[in-house]
C-alpha cells in the first residue's frame, strides 16, 4: 500500500526525494549514526514496498520530520501507535489516534489532490472567545484515502488530518501540535472530523470533535475549500503563508 503520509509530511517540508533524503543523511551525522539514505530508498517507502525503516533510519526520519515513526505510515510500525482519548481544542497533549478505517463499501472518488485551505473556529475557554484556525494543506489521495499535512506558515501550529471518503461523506481525525511559543505552548489536540463533500467535489464543510480541558465534549465547524491541483515544490513554495481568515 501506498505510503501517503510519509509523501505528504515531504510535500509540506517541500522537500524532494533528493533532499529528503540528503536531509536524513544530515540527520544520521549529527546524531553520530550515519546512514546510506538516497532517493531509491525514499521511493521505496512511499511506494510501500519497504514497509518499515531499519531502527537506524527511523531515528532519522523522527529527527526530520519531527513525528515518531509510527505516525509516519509505515504499517509494520502500526501497532505502537495508542488509541488516546480523543482530545478537543483547550485540551492538554495527548497520544496519537489511529488512522481512519476504511468503509465497507467505499465508492471510489478521484480528483481531490492538491493544495487546499483548511479552516475551523472553536471557543476558547481560556481566552473566552470565538477562534479560528486557518492552514493551507497538501492533500494526497489514493483511492478512498485522503491524507493531509499542513504547509509552514506564521501559526507555527502543525495540522495532520487522516480521511477517508465514501461518496459525499468524507470520515476521520485531525490533529494539530500547537506552536511552542503561543497561547498553548506546543500542546497536542486531536479528535474526529466529518465532512460532506459539495456537487462540484472543491469544498468539504462539517464538523470537528472532541474533549475539552473538563472533559466536556467540544464541536464545531470545518471546512476545506480547494486551491490549487498542483502539488510541484514551486506550488508549495508559493503556498507557504498564512491564508486569509475571511
Amino acid at each position: 500500500m501506498t505510503n501517503g503520509k510519509l509523501q505528504a509530511v515531504r510535500l509540506a517540508m517541500q522537500l524532494s526525494q533528493d533532499e529528503f533524503a540528503r536531509a536524513l543523511r544530515e540527520a544520521g551525522e549529527r546524531m553520530g549514526e550515519p546512514n546510506d539514505a538516497n532517493k531509491r530508498l525514499v521511493q521505496r517507502w512511499e511506494a510501500g514496498t519497504t514497509a518499515v525503516p531499519r531502527p537506524l533510519y527511523a531515528r532519522a526520519l523522527e529527527a526530520v520530520t519531527g513525528y515518531p515513526v509510527a505516525e509516519l505510515g509505515f504499517a509494520a510500525a502500526a501497532h505502537q501507535l495508542s488509541a488516546g482519548t480523543l482530545g478537543g481544542h483547550d485540551a492538554g497533549y495527548s497520544k496519537s489516534v489511529p488512522p481512519a478505517t476504511q468503509s465497507a463499501h467505499p465508492r471510489q472518488v478521484e480528483g481531490y489532490t492538491g493544495i487546499w485551505i483548511s479552516r475551523y473556529e472553536y471557543y476558547s475557554s481560556g481566552q473566552e472567545h470565538l477562534l479560528a484556525g486557518v492552514h493551507h494543506v497538501v492533500l494526497l489521495q489514493h483511492g478512498d484515502r485522503l491524507t493531509l499535512r499542513s504547509l509552514p506558515g506564521p501559526t507555527s501550529s502543525a495540522l495532520a488530518m487522516d480521511l477517508v471518503v465514501d461518496g459525499q461523506v468524507v470520515t476521520g481525525t485531525w490533529m494539530e501540535t500547537t506552536a511552542v511559543d503561543g497561547y498553548y505552548r506546543g500542546a497536542r489536540h486531536h479528535g474526529a472530523i466529518q465532512l460532506l463533500v459539495e456537487p462540484t467535489g472543491r469544498r468539504m464543510a462539517g464538523k470537528w470533535c472532541g474533549f475539552g480541558r473538563e472533559l466536556e465534549i467540544n464541536s464545531g465547524p470545518w471546512e476545506l475549500v480547494f486551491e490549487d491541483p498542483s502539488t510541484s515544490k514551486a506550488t508549495l513554495e508559493r503556498y507557504t503563508h498564512h491564508p486569509s481568515t475571511t
